[in-house]
């Protein structure tokens, strides 16, 4: 078993539609929190600047307890900035399934865990007049296959039976193929980052603190916890431990956060103890911002094709103009192929249903899905009181991930909100779950094995300005790429969390792990996890060959 060698032509980024860049991040300013560079000693540490993390450490500064909020990158640039930002109680064919594999009451609790967000959302935007283009949209669900009709209307009756009230809408403006629809009210759309920017200055004016470029490294101790940090930062303060790594020329700062609780709101928990990597699998989606074409109509409600793929439309207005979102061509992350041929099959699905002028943006997003269909939000371990983690939303975070900051801030005052049980990551869902994650397993062992008998090249040398490939030395896979200015990056291509073998991504000029969807950028940085650390340098391989050759 073998895979062929990359292509040698890697996609000219100039041939893809619309500037590559979320719409979120490129309408709103850059925060600019100063990154922790003294030890710091608070109640409760929030890893992770999104809008679980966020929302629940508004929920306990405004408690009185002492937060502190520590992000790896700048807050907001995550999954949370690329979101197409749907704030719904609608989640695809989700009520059907969670009634029937899971129980009517575990469907309740799941409706009412994001009703609950989407009103959290709405009254915090009203006392706080918060510009955040927020507007109660409908949000619709259909299907374009005829044998799927009794589908969606079983669907409509177990949203019913949940406490949602959804009816029948075939009507789809621009599907004229659309055989059945499902429609919720009193729904909503917004601009998740200009609300999460204002949600942050509320946070530190309610006494919380929050540190960017601040990249959580460890977790140890309990009673109280110690979180270990890293900050690039020549000039750390001398309570810093400053560590200088020579390879990279770069001055690395090592500060520790005690804390008596600690939540993980990392996308994917860096301490895993309940095994949520086998319970847990990446997809990744496109999304595309167009302008239509005069006399064009952005549609009125949210759109969400069910079938496969999925076709996701709603509207956003940016500076006064009212732009289209079309999201879709979800495969599992590291598994996408030519990933640039996503963003342009994505484009011709768009012209087919809509007349459009330009392609303004273009951007793609990352989730985790659990095996049984609900997020895990809770104890983040068998006999961990103090350790919450939130993660597995499977592509509808806004509503499920305010719900699970507002259940995780509940949970370390010591209460319960009223959705905590079917949200437990401790929960036992064999029967419910075994399919998917026998599927979801042997996808990894597959990709594991596939990724280690891969055909190599021999020699770096051979690739042409933007293009990269994975080659060996002394038996060991190296990740190359040559940037647009011909300077060569090379990196282990080994992933640090569980030493699958990455994959490049032409269209993010990233490195891909087929497993467990680590994200890297092209000179070897993390930017996704799970892996904590980024691809080793040909240095560190060479001296510390155990990850390779006990493989």
């Amino acid at each position: 078993m073998a895979d062929e060698t990359p292509p040698t032509d890697q996609p000219d980024e100039s041939s893809l539609p619309g500037e590559p860049a979320s719409i979120w991040l490129a309408t709103n300013p850059e925060t600019e929190y100063d990154s922790l560079t003294d030890p710091l000693s608070v109640d409760v540490a929030v890893c992770g600047g999104g809008i679980v993390g966020l929302t629940a450490a508004k929920q306990l500064a405004d408690a009185g307890l002492s937060v502190a909020v520590l992000e790896r990158d700048r807050i907001v640039t995550g999954v949370t900035g690329h979101s197409t930002a749907k704030l719904t109680t609608q989640h695809g064919l989700k009520y059907d399934t969670l009634r029937s594999k899971h129980g009517p009451e575990t469907a309740r609790q799941y409706a009412a865990a994001n009703r609950a967000a989407i009103e959290h959302v709405a009254g915090r935007i009203d006392q706080w007049d918060v510009d955040c283009g927020f507007e109660r949209r409908p949000a619709i669900m259909y299907t374009e296959q005829a044998g799927r009709r009794s589908t969606l209307r079983d669907e409509r009756k177990a949203a019913w039976e949940a406490g949602i009230s959804a009816t029948a809408d075939d009507e789809i403006p621009f599907s004229p193929t659309a055989t059945a629809g499902v429609r919720f009210d009193e729904q909503a759309q917004y601009d998740p980052r200009a609300y999460l920017l204002e949600l942050g200055d509320k946070i530190e004016s309610a006494g919380g603190q929050i540190y960017e470029n601040t990249a959580v490294t460890g977790l140890s101790g309990s009673d109280p916890y110690r979180v270990e940090t890293s900050v690039d930062d020549s000039e750390t303060t001398a309570d810093g431990e400053a560590t200088v790594d020579d390879r990279a020329g770069e001055t690395e700062a090592a500060v520790t956060v005690d804390a008596e609780q600690v939540i993980l709101a990392t996308h994917f928990p860096i301490r895993d103890r309940l095994g949520l990597f086998a319970r847990l699998y990446p997809k990744q989606s496109y999304v595309l911002a167009v302008r239509l074409a005069d006399g064009g109509e952005p549609p009125e409600g949210m759109y969400y094709r069910v079938d496969d793929p999925y076709f996701s439309v709603r509207s956003a207005t940016v500076d006064g103009e009212e732009l289209t979102l079309i999201g879709g061509q979800n495969h599992k992350t590291g598994q996408g192929g030519d990933t640039a041929d996503h963003y342009r099959t994505l484009e011709r699905e768009a012209r087919d249903h809509f007349e459009i002028e330009e392609i303004v943006y273009r951007w793609s997003t990352q989730d985790y899905v659990s095996v049984d269909g609900i997020p895990y939000v809770g104890h983040g371990g068998p006999l961990t009181d103090d350790l919450y983690i939130a993660t597995g939303f499977g592509g509808w975070g806004m509503s499920n991930g305010v719900a699970a900051g507002l259940q995780l801030a509940d949970m370390v005052r010591g209460r319960e909100t009223p959705w905590q049980r079917a949200f437990d990551p401790r929960r036992v869902t064999v029967q419910e779950s075994a399919g998917k994650l026998l599927t979801e397993t042997a996808n990894e062992g597959g990709q594991f094995i596939r990724g280690w008998m891969k055909s190599v090249r021999s020699e770096p040398s051979e690739l042409r300005t933007d293009e990269a490939a994975i080659y060996g030395r002394e038996g060991k896979p190296i990740a190359a790429y040559r940037d647009s200015d011909g300077e060569l990056h090379t990196r282990s291509a080994i992933c640090p969390h569980m030493g699958c073998v990455i994959d490049f991504n032409p269209a993010e000029r990233s490195w891909d792990c087929p497993c467990h969807g680590s994200r890297f950028h092209a000179d070897g940085e993390v930017f996704d996890g799970p892996a904590i650390e980024g691809l080793s340098t040909i240095e560190d391989l060479k001296s510390d060959s155990d990850s390779v050759d006990e493989l």
